[in-house]
């Protein structure tokens, strides 16, 4: 998502589900935060697809979270395994009213997939996310993707007259 498309989320009128996934992510980033691992909203990632939540754990382990809010959009999502190849560790991201039964079938593949489940004051690790590690080359990669685009984030939101500087570099 290009940087002005991420400061007018913050200045636009969101949609009810839109705040209840700013909620969710809110949560998780303050989970992630005392867990330390900082995250970044709506990160781009090599393959087209983008992370809702993409962070980084103390250890340097890449950790990606997809938020879903309704029943209907978790279960309508066949791309979320796009993602496992950009990440260490991955989770489902959940408020606490949403069934989270289905996390619990094969096609939803448990064994690698973990689930939070937060509202806009906090969040809780109900199943752990267990750790497939990347390729240190892959992983190097990430890590730098996701450092520049922060920092690029930071400098827009400081001066936005550089939000056309630097695209590709």
């Amino acid at each position: 998502m290009a940087d002005s498309a991420v400061l007018s989320l913050v200045v636009s009128d969101p949609s009810p589900g839109e705040r209840r996934s700013a909620a969710v992510a809110r949560g998780i980033g303050r989970l992630f935060a005392r867990n330390g691992i900082w995250c970044l909203a709506e990160m781009p990632l090599r393959n087209g697809r983008r992370a809702d939540l993409m962070g980084i754990d103390a250890k340097g382990r890449v950790v990606i979270v997809e938020i879903k809010t309704a029943r209907s959009d978790l279960l309508g999502d066949g791309k979320w395994p796009d993602y496992l190849d950009f990440c260490d560790r991955f989770f489902w991201g959940l408020p606490p009213e949403l069934d989270r039964s289905p996390l619990d079938e094969d096609a939803y593949r448990p064994d690698c997939c973990g689930v939070i489940v937060a509202d806009a004051y906090d969040a809780e690790f109900v199943r752990p996310a267990p750790s497939r590690p990347l390729p240190a080359a892959r992983r190097k990669v990430e890590v730098e993707r996701l450092a520049r685009t922060a920092l690029r984030r930071q400098l827009v939101a400081l001066d936005p007259g550089c939000a056309e500087w630097g695209r590709d570099g």
